[in-house]
């Protein structure tokens, strides 16, 4: 349980510690890509606390919902639609479900 916030604590000490600057171009697909891994991290949270958690389907549920999403923002790109926005309410609802599991499992 303490390896993921340590883990997480050392990803914001070297985020903070860095100026990394990304282009405006590639904004939507960052923060597309992230709001998918971070539904990956909550939903391995929420398996963990229901005791179903598997590592190969966190890593491939993490690494298939970025790649999906990058290409529904690719997608949109090219044809002019925002796609992208899909990708948004599907794992932002998502993201909601999670927490609202997680958050029910500590209450009770």
């Amino acid at each position: 349980m303490w390896r993921p916030l340590l883990g997480l604590l050392a990803g914001l000490a070297i985020g903070l510690a860095f100026s990394i600057t990304i282009p405006a171009e590639y904004a939507r697909y960052t923060a597309v890509a992230m709001l998918a891994a971070f539904d990956s991290v909550l939903g391995a949270a929420r398996a963990d606390l229901e005791g179903s958690f598997d590592n190969r389907i966190f890593v491939s549920g993490f690494s298939s919902n970025m790649l999906l999403a990058g290409v529904l923002t690719f997608l949109g790109d090219r044809l002019g639609v925002d796609l992208y926005i899909a990708a948004v309410v599907v794992f932002g609802s998502r993201l909601f479900n999670n927490l609202a599991t997680i958050r029910r499992h500590f209450i009770h």
